[in-house]
């Protein structure tokens, strides 16, 4: 049995540390894209990001200063029990690391009718799913509003198909990543339904840049795509250059027969997310 207390505490000790460390795979991707990159105008940027990501964590200072919202997916292995109010416990931790941390909070009481401050960068937002094996899964992110405003959601036709999805997502891509803090990473959800893709496109930014999807196909259309989107010259820090985008991630699910549900959630050139198991 895992308590909402253990998942809370790791929630706790997760969001200083994304905060001000960079992910190491987009660490070494933005490495070798200071090597690959030929506009020296591009270059300084990657570099100048480089050095900022280690001036904040040598520093203990926040990577950017949007710290953003809490994202937090727990995957619960099938045999597993997780007790408590989830809610209530991951919020008092995410309230206690932002103000013991000095992060900015960033949250509006109701996005419609009180746009004040909630001052504790809470609620969290949840997701929960299950899974199979043992223990528990606490994946964190904190999403920036940048990237988040960059995201795009389209219920296709059918027979648009693979094709259609690459359109897609180049047209998200083109329309919104100067604005997003590129070099980006592409999170692209395909399938599922409305309400669940743009959770596939957010999960997708979970996995390490550098680490191939288990299907080829998919693979190589992820591979396709990133060439596409780094031929559009938007750029780091939308000044122009060879790479827009660090990664392309596809995350794919079952789908109606009448729907094909796209979504595009990026990251900006600082994913900041951190997974912990719980046995």
């Amino acid at each position: 049995m895992v308590g909402s207390a253990d998942i809370a505490a790791a929630v706790r000790e997760a969001i200083p540390r994304a905060a001000v460390e960079l992910r190491p795979d987009i660490l070494a991707a933005m490495e070798a894209a200071v090597e690959r990159e030929r506009s020296p105008r591009a270059r300084a940027v990657l570099g100048q990001l480089v050095r900022n990501a280690a001036i904040a964590g040598d520093d203990r200072v926040p990577i950017c200063q949007d710290t953003g919202y809490v994202w937090v997916l727990i995957e619960v292995g099938a045999d597993q029990c997780v007790c408590g109010d989830l809610q209530e416990a991951v919020d008092a931790a995410v309230a206690d690391a932002y103000t013991s941390a000095g992060l900015r909070a960033s949250l509006a009481r109701d996005a419609f009718t009180d746009r004040e401050n909630t001052g504790f960068n809470t609620p969290a937002f949840l997701d929960i799913v299950t899974r199979p094996g043992p223990g528990v899964t606490v994946h964190m992110m904190l999403k920036g509003g940048g990237s988040d405003n960059a995201s795009a959601l389209r219920m296709l036709a059918p027979g648009e198909g693979e094709e259609g999805v690459r359109r897609f997502v180049l047209e998200a891509v083109a329309a919104k990543a100067a604005s997003a803090c590129p070099p980006l990473v592409v999170g692209v959800g395909v399938g599922s339904t409305f309400d669940k893709v743009g959770m596939l496109a957010k999960k997708a930014l979970l996995r390490p840049v550098g680490e191939p999807h288990p299907d080829s196909h998919v693979a190589v259309f992820e591979a396709e795509l990133l060439d596409e989107v780094n031929g559009l010259g938007i750029g780091p820090g939308g000044l122009g250059g060879d790479t827009t985008a660090l990664a392309v991630h596809v995350l794919t699910a079952p789908a109606h027969i009448a729907a094909l549900p796209v979504a595009v959630n990026v990251g900006c050139c600082a994913v900041r997310s951190a997974s912990i198991e719980i046995r």
